[in-house]
């Protein structure tokens, strides 16, 4: 196993810049001069992909900076040591000993082990005080080495288990339900995850157990981080009083704490406040009105706080639908495009005789075009079919979670049998949500608990919400997708331009976020409806898609016509925003918007819309849900729509460089923070 940091991997006491971004970068060109990682601009726009997520600084002057990035060959530390403090989002102010950790995408369980052995020693104030008073990069090497030795060790000689779960023995830990009952003493199970599950994993975990113990309080933590997992015993949960959830990610298994007082925070905040947290389980315990873990549907994985409103918690469960939906309708639509490349568009009306009653030993006439295109077709076909169960099922997972899953499809079943489609899915999803939420939410006896998340939920849900769709809302609902429907394949002239614009602007609004989602998933339920002699659904699906093309390209152009109006990063992310856009993927412009949203949002949407009207008007036609230029075969007219995007392209780029010339922006100390998938919705 080769050593995870070396001198050439240290930077004493310099002055690196006064943002993170610029911390990171220098870290990253170290990684890659020692050797460690092939290209400095993948595991910078790694790194700092993970940073936007949640800050990495932590109390006590620290900061760790990490991710997992396929230009990583091996596991590495990098050190530095700053002589001017940078802000990585502490509680307690800036930064001045930055670790940045960089871990191959597959990186190995030893190599895991190494580097979350690592970032809970830093937790340790001797640690870091030695650390501070190294005079040498070779010092430094060697503190680091004294204290991933012992693991290191280990691994060769064969260990392969997890990490321990932290725990403290402050009280007694005999079998309970109420803590210790000789001495009343409480006891706390926690579960700590983060997105990468390298540092934060593991320092939560300490810091909880650390104040727990200064309180006298029985702790025991469950880790699952990417180093692996030891499941906390049936009867330590059991035994316990409340639980800590401090997670960025979903928590495996959540049904095993059914019933629990219920306290949860992004992990960051085990970090910063670990005694609070502490405090507030305990205060839970004895507050009937105390949020608890229902029967197998514990918060979402998003690690909203508690406080969310009604409002948050809809726009969640929304998008978590279109975002579990995509894969279904991308995969479907291309598939149902290949099929009208190769069987023609009456492929329609034959395809299930054509697959049913021939093989590739029985071709039918017309030859293998004509029949691979009629499997193609019927494959995505099908797929499409899981449109509005799937929108309805996820809708209602990330309301309730996997209790959720079950009455969720069945309500988007019954949407799609009574003709209710999308609109009914999603209020069908939110009925079969809240349902399953609210009944995982009883307080049932122990031996009725396992039953609550395989049986009692899906049951009761799906009863409740798919019986008010066939008896009340499915009718309506119908009725309003019938007239919808009619009203956009009757559009013409003018009201079909203004459509473009619309759904162009909507596009662009926020760049993968939830505008651009519903704009999309308008987009995308429409396309069952399509046929030759309706062609609308095709046409806003091509508006759509070229419209949210618009905003990335026209970055990436802005930065060759000026590029002294833009930062080396932004030049860096320009290079990228030309692939990016090219495929359809909106959110190639976030850099861009993150450093300056009030120029170039305004710009995009300018593009967008223009892009937009185009394709309306020159009727062009998309049967493919994604792919932008790379589809081109499922685009009817496509000289018009590589016209269009171009025009609004320039559009924008012209746009955002005029802004940035002539339009002061005001100073601000912050910036935003984006935490949209790199997956266009």
């Amino acid at each position: 196993m080769s050593a995870l940091i070396t001198p050439e991997l240290v930077a004493l006491d310099q002055n690196l810049g006064a943002e993170p971004s610029t911390v990171i970068r220098h870290l990253a060109e170290l990684v890659v001069g020692a050797g460690r990682a092939t290209e400095i601009d993948g595991l910078y726009a790694d790194a700092l992909a993970r940073e936007a997520k949640t800050s990495t600084g932590i109390p006590g002057g620290l900061a760790i900076p990490h991710c997992r990035s396929s230009a990583v060959t091996e596991p590495t530390l990098a050190v530095a040591r700053l002589s001017q403090p940078v802000d990585f989002g502490s509680a307690d102010g800036p930064a001045d000993l930055i670790f940045m950790i960089a871990a191959p995408e597959g990186a190995d369980q030893d190599h895991l082990k190494i580097l979350s052995k690592l970032a809970r020693s830093l937790m340790k104030a001797d640690f870091t005080a030695a650390l501070r008073a190294a005079k040498s990069p070779e010092e430094i090497v060697t503190l680091v080495t004294d204290i991933v030795a012992p693991v290191t060790a280990a691994a060769a000689a064969g260990a392969h288990s997890a990490p321990a779960a932290p725990r403290t023995t402050a009280a007694p830990t005999g079998a309970g339900t109420e803590g210790d009952p000789a001495t009343g003493a409480r006891r706390i199970v926690a579960v700590t995850a983060c997105p990468t599950g390298i540092a934060h994993t593991y320092m939560a975990a300490d810091a909880l157990v650390a104040a727990a113990k200064e309180m006298g309080i029985d702790l025991q933590v469950e880790t699952q981080g990417s180093a692996g997992a030891t499941p906390l015993a049936a009867s330590v949960i059991n035994s316990a009083d409340a639980v800590i959830f401090a997670v960025d990610v979903d928590v495996r298994d959540k049904g095993r704490f059914a019933g629990k007082p219920l306290i949860q925070s992004p992990v960051k905040r085990a970090i910063d406040e670990p005694k609070k947290m502490v405090q507030e389980a305990l205060a839970a315990v004895d507050n009937p009105n105390a949020r608890r873990v229902s029967g197998g549907a514990a918060a979402s994985s998003d690690s909203a706080s508690e406080n969310e409103h009604m409002g948050q918690k809809v726009k969640r469960a929304l998008l978590t639908g279109v975002s579990y939906m995509i894969p279904f309708v991308a995969g479907g639509g291309l598939l149902i495009a290949l099929g009208f490349l190769l069987g023609g568009y009456d492929i329609t009306g034959v395809a299930d005789d054509v697959v049913l009653q021939n093989s590739l030993w029985n071709l039918p006439e017309g030859g293998l075009a004509i029949y691979l295109g009629a499997v193609f077709f019927k494959i995505g076909a099908l797929s499409m079919g899981f449109l509005v169960p799937a929108l309805a099922g996820y809708i209602a997972y990330g309301i309730a979670d996997r209790p959720g899953i079950a009455p969720g499809f069945v309500a988007g079943a019954v949407s799609g049998f009574m003709g209710a489609g999308f609109l009914g899915g999603i209020v069908g999803g939110l009925l079969a949500g809240m349902a399953a939420a609210w009944i995982g939410s009883f307080t049932v006896p122990r031996w009725l608990r396992s039953l609550m998340p395989v049986v009692i939920i899906p049951l009761l849900a799906s009863i409740f919400a798919s019986g008010l769709m066939f008896l009340v809302l499915g009718g309506p609902i119908a009725w309003l997708t019938v007239a919808l429907n009619d009203w956009l394949s009757g559009m013409t002239g003018a009201s079909v331009i203004i459509l473009g614009l619309i759904l162009g602007l909507m596009m662009a609004f926020d760049l993968g976020g939830p505008v651009n989602k519903v704009a999309y998933s308008f987009a995308v339920a429409g396309l069952g409806a399509a046929t030759l002699a309706n062609q609308a659904p095709w046409q806003i699906m091509a508006a759509v898609m070229a419209a949210g093309m618009v905003p990335p390209l026209g970055m990436a152009l802005a930065t060759v016509l000026d590029r002294k109006l833009f930062s080396p990063v932004e030049r860096d992310n320009g290079k990228a925003a030309w692939l990016l856009g090219a495929s359809f993927i909106s959110e190639g412009a976030i850099p861009f918007a993150a450093a300056d949203p009030l120029r170039v949002i305004p710009a995009s949407m300018l593009g967008a819309a223009t892009t937009g009207a185009l394709t309306m008007a020159w009727g062009v036609t998309s049967k493919a849900p994604h792919g932008g230029i790379f589809v081109f075969f499922a685009i009817e007219n496509v000289l018009g729509f590589i016209l269009a995007i171009l025009v609004g392209t320039v559009i924008t780029a012209l746009a955002v460089i005029a802004l940035k010339r002539y339009v002061r922006k005001t100073p601000t100390t912050g910036s935003i923070q984006q935490n949209n998938t790199l997956v266009n919705a």
